[in-house]
């Protein structure tokens, strides 16, 4: 888990006024929850925080904020929208320390080729992203599941997946997370086995009269 810097200054608990004057001026208002302390009211520069999501994974990530000049881990727990624009309006940052439990969505990522697929069939991914719980040392940036293995009607459970030491996902054992779907060439190379095996069986038995 790589490290990331962001620089974040005090700001005062005001109305949607300032707020609004804060974002023209490029900086984006946040909170910092959790610590052990009072809830921080901050504000970062909006280009520093879009370049920073945009070279990450996800906005599921623990970042060291430098506050004034002191540093702090925190985790990006919410990001708010402007649902016209588009663009960050809020965020919400979780302070952390080694026991602080942490809820993140991690992307996830398929490996292999499933032998279903060469045999016809179609690959779908049901799930992109994977709930997961553990501490922010062990918070990964990814996850990936191989599944070479399956076959056509074949499905690849949550209990199939190796998670990362310490990583525990939210999600039952039994959620699809893919599965191979039978199509018409599957279907057609079916069927074409079981006439080849049928004529087979007919050939050995006009050999035995």
């Amino acid at each position: 888990m790589s490290k990331r810097l962001l620089a974040a200054q005090s700001r005062q608990r005001t109305g949607s006024g300032v707020l609004n004057e804060m974002r023209r001026e490029g900086f984006i208002p946040c909170v910092v929850y959790g610590g052990g302390g009072d809830n921080q009211n901050l504000k970062i520069q909006k280009k520093a925080f879009n370049d920073l999501l945009k070279g990450a994974p996800s906005s599921n990530i623990i970042v060291e904020l430098d506050v004034d000049g002191t540093k702090q881990k925190v985790f990006i727990q919410d990001i708010q929208f402007n649902a016209l624009k588009q663009e960050i309006v809020h965020a919400d940052f979780l302070a952390l320390n080694d026991k602080t439990e942490i809820k993140a969505d991690i992307p996830l990522t398929l490996t292999g080729d499933a032998i279903g697929v060469k045999a016809g069939g179609l690959l779908e991914q049901l799930l992109y992203t994977i709930p997961v719980k553990c501490l922010p040392q062990h918070l990964p940036e990814t996850l990936t599941t191989d599944i070479t293995h399956l076959n056509v009607s074949e499905a690849h459970h949550i209990g199939e997946m190796e998670f990362p030491e310490g990583v525990t996902p939210s999600l039952h054992d039994k959620v699809v997370v893919a599965l191979v779907a039978k199509t018409r060439v599957a279907q057609s190379v079916e069927g074409t086995d079981d006439e080849g095996t049928s004529e087979e069986a007919s050939t050995e038995e006009a050999a035995a009269e």
